[in-house]
C-alpha cells in the first residue's frame, strides 16, 4: 500500500484518535500526541497542509512499531 500524499497534520491527529493517542500540547506549528495504550508514546505532528511524505512515513513508522503493526496494517486502521 502507498503511502498517501494528501494527509494534513490535523488529518493524522484526528485519525490518530481512533488509536488512543490525544493531544498533549501544541507548540506554534507542531501537535504533541500522547497514548497510554500499550506503555505510554509521545509523537510529534507538524500542521503542515498537506505533510511531507518522508514526515508522514516517518510518524507512521514509529506509531506501527508501538502498537506491534506494519505500516500498511497501521494505514488500513487509520482508514488514511
Amino acid at each position: 500500500m502507498k503511502i498517501p500524499r494528501d494527509v494534513t497534520g490535523p488529518e493524522l491527529v484526528s485519525a490518530l484518535r481512533r488509536l488512543g493517542y490525544a493531544v498533549t500540547r501544541q507548540t506554534g506549528s507542531h501537535i504533541r500526541v500522547t497514548t497510554q495504550r500499550s506503555g505510554e508514546h509521545h509523537e510529534t505532528v507538524p500542521t503542515h497542509h498537506p505533510l511531507k511524505v518522508g514526515t508522514l512515513h516517518g510518524i507512521l513508522k514509529t506509531v506501527a512499531a508501538h502498537h506491534g503493526l506494519s505500516v500498511e496494517q497501521l494505514l488500513t486502521e487509520l482508514d488514511l
